[in-house]
């Protein structure tokens, strides 16, 4: 009878607990995958006309020079644009095969462009740091490139460290998405991000 008892009460234990309520490396990796900031995919605004020197000698758009996707002539600065010299930035033949092949309809035509860039791939939970029903979960990932464009800006071989904070609510875990108040939000572990060397 005590036996029956004790298997009674073991059934009853663990049909009351949910698999959400153990912070396990494998529900971490399933929680941040699914986040809406780790899926939502980078974008990368390509910006044509008149552009300050500034803006044109960033890393990026020596990138695209360098595959001579766009070219720029010299252009006088409009009010309020430094530093001097500016430059009237233009999509070459192969630049605007390379846009067009994956600029969405709505986009054509337009001197700034978003162009869908990269992906984040989960590569691995690294640790996890638990204090009553709050933790904080480091781990790391890569981008995946969407096209040449993205190929050429975001580096699959880079991976990136992040820690984010997870809360323990009446129905599980869950990721701490981007609210105000909180330690480490998921939008701040993915800006916050440093490159493992």
């Amino acid at each position: 009878m005590r036996n029956i008892f004790a298997l009674l009460l073991i059934i009853l234990l663990l049909t009351s607990c949910s698999p959400r309520d153990f912070l396990s490396r494998r529900l971490a990796t399933d929680l941040i995958a699914a986040s809406d900031d780790f899926k939502t995919p980078q974008q990368y605004i390509l910006q044509t006309g008149v552009l300050s020197n500034k803006d044109y000698a960033s890393p990026e758009y020596i990138v695209l020079q360098h595959h001579g996707w766009i070219s720029a002539t010299t252009a006088p600065c409009t009010p309020g644009m430094a530093p001097p010299p500016c430059w009237d930035v233009l999509l070459t033949p192969s630049g605007v095969d390379v846009v067009h092949s994956i600029l969405r309809p709505e986009e054509s035509g337009k001197s700034s462009l978003a162009l869908p860039a990269a992906k984040r791939q989960l590569v691995a939970v690294t640790g996890i740091s638990k204090l009553g029903n709050s933790a904080d979960v480091e781990f790391t990932w890569k981008w995946i490139p969407l096209d040449e464009i993205g190929a050429a800006l975001y580096s699959s071989d880079v991976q990136y460290r992040s820690t984010v904070a997870f809360r323990q609510f009446d129905d599980g875990w869950r990721v701490v998405e981007s609210t105000p108040h909180v330690p480490q939000s998921m939008s701040d572990a993915l800006k916050n991000a440093e490159p493992i060397p």
